[in-house]
């Protein structure tokens, strides 16, 4: 059995699905927020929760900061941990108003300022802090998550629980500095784990099933 290289992988998996367009939203500030209500709960939750801060007219960092609590709350129940993502909402809105007055002065910091500072404020871990990176500040910053993991474990046989900075280094450094990749390799892997890369795997179908360590020993 042959092994792809990243890049390799990568296109194949563009071959098959097309390029994604991720991340799926209409403003800066709504990424922000879709980045922090995502976290443990799925995509499809988020777009309900979404869908209901628009409707209430506070899909916006600076509608969050003066909105209260309990209206945040009420919009973004679907999404699960809605009291703790509506608190962390109104910190990041908070701190970006006071500490920036916007987005533009604090993301035109350096890749490594930036990210050090993100994951200062509460409620943004590492794939929330790198997902604002890539998808709002436009710099080349891998995500780690859950489907990436999953996916490069089966295919690679490396280690599921490697730590997540040493795999977003080892990602990184096998692939081109091209932004739209970062973003577009990023989406592939969530289009692989929602089709086929399940939990449960649906190999059969899998579009790289012939270069994938798990399916060699499992299929």
């Amino acid at each position: 059995m042959r092994t792809l290289s990243l890049p390799e992988l990568y296109s194949n998996l563009r071959k098959h699905f097309g390029h994604q367009g991720w991340w799926p939203a209409q403003t800066r500030d709504e990424i922000i927020i879709g980045a922090i209500l995502t976290q443990q709960t799925s995509w499809k939750n988020v777009e309900k929760a979404i869908s209901n801060l628009r409707e209430a007219r506070l899909l916006g960092l600076e509608s969050i900061r003066k909105a209260k609590l309990h209206s945040i709350e009420l919009c973004i129940r679907p999404s699960g941990f809605y009291k703790q993502k509506a608190a962390h909402l109104k910190d990041f809105a908070e701190y970006l108003h006071s500490r920036y007055g916007g987005i533009d002065s604090m993301f035109s910091k350096d890749s490594g300022e930036l990210r050090r500072e993100l994951l200062s404020i509460k409620g943004i871990g590492k794939e929330t802090a790198d997902s604002i990176m890539l998808y709002v500040a436009g710099k080349h910053m891998f995500i780690i998550d859950a489907y990436t993991r999953r996916i490069t474990s089966r295919i690679y046989g490396s280690d599921p629980k490697i730590p997540y900075d040493e795999l977003r280094f080892d990602i990184s450094a096998s692939i081109p500095e091209d932004l739209d990749m970062y973003k577009d390799f990023h989406a592939q892997f969530v289009e692989l784990g929602k089709r086929y890369c399940k939990t449960k795997p649906l190999c059969n179908d899998c579009p790289v099933k012939s270069y994938c360590q798990y399916n060699s020993k499992n299929g």
